[in-house]
């Protein structure tokens, strides 16, 4: 089986660009996460698909009724962070400082505390090595942070969910969906390349995995599916990331949601557990 995660984050929740997306700008843009999430919502429902929704701390903090509607519609909520940083780029002590804002967050907006966490940009890697012990140590029990690519990750990491040791316990680990395309690594699950590939390629791509035994875990974010997304000044490869082939993507979407199998991320880890 299949698992389909969003990450619910605003059109500006971009990391590492300043001026006018710099945090301290962030009050003064215009919000559109509520209405695209709702779109989302709608989709899920219509497909009668559980997804898992890694909210950023700060959206929480600021649209508590979504948070609370998310969960109504009997999906999960996890964490996304607070501030939509990279986590190599946070010391040990921030890292910590900011997933108990967001949970506590999360909390307060009225969904049960996260048990599962998403990095922001895949940023768990060989530049946090103490990522995982962290979210161990705050109780968190799966992760989805660990890209097997090599442009965000590690080629040759895991490619189905698996438990990892730390010495503050165990956490699963669960990666997004990749192919072997031209020779390397290829992301197919999310971003990009996701909106770029026909819906009869992702299914296609979907059954293989699942037909050797691997699952495939889908990621969208609520902007992908914006019908008037707001758009900035980007440096090419963030520009590329946010806007390439966005039209027409939601019909895309509804197509595989309609068209695969899919159970929940929480179903992927304790397989993982009992394996």
């Amino acid at each position: 089986m299949n698992a389909f995660t969003v990450d619910v984050e605003e059109w500006f929740h971009v990391c590492g660009v300043g001026g006018r997306l710099n945090a301290a700008n962030w009050t003064h843009l215009p919000s559109r996460v509520v209405s695209t999430t709702r779109r989302l919502l709608d989709l899920l429902n219509a497909a009668q698909i559980p997804a898992t929704f890694f909210v950023v701390g700060w959206v929480a903090e600021r649209h508590p009724d979504l948070v609370q509607e998310i969960v109504a519609a009997g999906h999960i909520v996890g964490s996304h962070s607070h501030l939509h940083r990279k986590v190599f780029e946070l010391t040990p002590d921030e890292f910590e400082r900011d997933l108990d804002t967001c949970s506590a967050a999360i909390v307060a907006a009225g969904a049960p505390r996260p048990a599962a966490f998403r990095a922001p940009e895949w940023s768990i890697d060989d530049r946090a090595p103490w990522a995982l012990e962290a979210l161990a140590g705050r109780g968190f029990t799966t992760d989805a942070s660990m890209a097997p690519v090599r442009l965000v990750g590690r080629v040759d990491s895991p490619r189905i969910p698996h438990v990892r040791s730390t010495p503050r316990g165990a956490i699963v680990e669960v990666p997004p969906f990749v192919v072997d395309r031209f020779g390397q690594v290829m992301p197919l699950g999310w971003g990009w390349a996701l909106r770029m590939s026909s819906p009869a390629r992702v299914l296609k791509s979907m059954a293989l995995a699942n037909r050797a035994g691997r699952p495939a875990v889908l990621t969208v974010h609520p902007w992908e599916i914006d019908p008037d997304p707001p758009r900035v000044t980007l440096p090419p490869r963030l520009r590329f990331a946010h806007y390439f082939r966005l039209s027409g993507f939601e019909a895309r979407l509804k197509n595989i949601m309609h068209n695969a199998p899919f159970t929940t991320l929480t179903a992927l880890a304790a397989s993982a557990r009992a394996s």
